[in-house]
């Protein structure tokens, strides 16, 4: 068998790319510009790629923007990021699986240091710190916070995730018992099988993933904090429910 870095030289290796969407036409022609710009870091370096869109139930024009783009578009017709993000992955061909969010814009940079990780051949998953739009200093706040713990217990935050299909798979995928956190429960569980395979988990951090910090604007501080009071007195039973996580579900874009 080749090496993962000779592999990719001979176009060996697949990318598959997969974007969960729920009413994403304002976000997501900046999204898929952003990534189709950025994959040709992949292309250049002998990879084949290709690019998944899953209509989560939408209502509005995202998969009509999706082919205007050249995604591929599979239907997930349950309301659910994880269900959403399983459905991609069945319909991927890649050796590695690369989620990204809708709302978020990966840069080259960002790319070429994932196609690193992923040829160098030590690492099963990964992932990168983000950093929010400009103007929100109690959301970078709580952001920088978020990275510096993702960094430290090697945490994969769901807008961006590469992971081995191989692996995914036998690790069950995402668990489609939560409605938010499923990224954390993922990691976990990758995190047991980097174990067992003497790999590891790697967070990314040089050139962060630009998101979206429209819930900020969209919600009040009281609905973000009745969620962690909630999440942080009894977590599995706030995640598995979708009205305890309204602000990922409840339309607002």
């Amino acid at each position: 068998m080749l090496p993962a870095a000779t592999g990719a030289r001979l176009g060996a290796l697949k990318l598959s790319i997969i974007i969960p969407a729920f009413n994403e036409e304002r976000l997501l022609a900046a999204t898929l510009a952003s990534v189709n710009a950025a994959r040709g870091v992949f292309t250049g370096r002998g990879w084949a790629t290709e690019l998944i869109v899953c209509d989560n139930n939408s209502t509005d024009r995202t998969a009509e923007l999706a082919r205007g783009q050249g995604a591929a578009v599979v239907f997930e017709p349950i309301n659910q990021i994880g269900r959403a993000r399983n459905t991609g992955a069945k319909a991927a061909t890649g050796d590695w699986l690369l989620f990204i969010d809708a709302d978020s814009q990966p840069s080259p940079e960002l790319f070429a240091a994932t196609e690193t990780v992923m040829t160098a051949g030590r690492a099963v998953a990964g992932g990168s710190t983000i950093r929010l739009e400009a103007g929100h200093p109690t959301a970078d706040f709580v952001c920088g916070l978020w990275n510096r713990l993702s960094r430290w217990r090697r945490l994969l935050a769901g807008s961006f995730i590469f992971v081995e299909a191989a692996a995914f798979w036998q690790v069950g995928g995402f668990s489609e018992e939560f409605f938010a956190g499923e990224e954390l429960d993922l990691s976990k569980r990758l995190h047991e099988l980097a174990r067992q395979r003497q790999r590891e988990i790697v967070i990314l951090h040089q050139h962060p993933l630009l998101t979206s910090a429209r819930k900020v604007r969209l919600y009040s501080t009281w609905e973000h904090l009745r969620f962690v009071l909630r999440a942080g007195m009894r977590p599995r039973a706030a995640l598995r429910n979708r009205d305890s996580c309204h602000t990922w579900y409840d339309g607002r874009r």
